[in-house]
């Protein structure tokens, strides 16, 4: 009995594990991708896709069919948010549809004149 305890211990607290892996892949992908978009040159769509590429190579493409891309405020500054909906695991890589939402943004860059000189 004592046995089978620590088993369903055991198997919980990799499957915690498994789903922080998850949670946290995903975000820095968000992160990643609206730190591209947010490039002067770059657009919103080429953050998405950045996102989406990042997404699919750490988990699988399965994880980067919901992803939002746009511009906002953040902290009072001009920002790019991207936005991801993915599966949350439950039972292995099973889980919950849309179960895990995350966004990332950051401080959109804009080509300007230099002031003075």
């Amino acid at each position: 009995m004592v046995g089978a305890l620590l088993t369903v211990l055991t198997l919980s607290v990799l499957q915690l594990a498994l789903a922080l892996h998850v949670r946290n892949t995903v975000l820095d992908a968000a992160a990643e991708g609206a730190r591209y978009a947010a490039l002067a040159d770059n657009s919103l769509e080429e953050g998405r896709e950045r996102t989406a590429d990042l997404i699919s190579t750490a988990l699988s493409p399965a994880y980067a069919g919901d992803i939002r891309a746009s511009t906002g405020s953040y902290l009072g500054q001009s920002a790019i948010e991207i936005t991801v909906r993915a599966p949350l695991p439950l039972i292995g890589l099973l889980g919950i549809s849309d179960g895990l939402e995350v966004t990332g943004h950051a401080a959109r860059e804009t080509l300007g004149e230099v002031a003075g000189g």
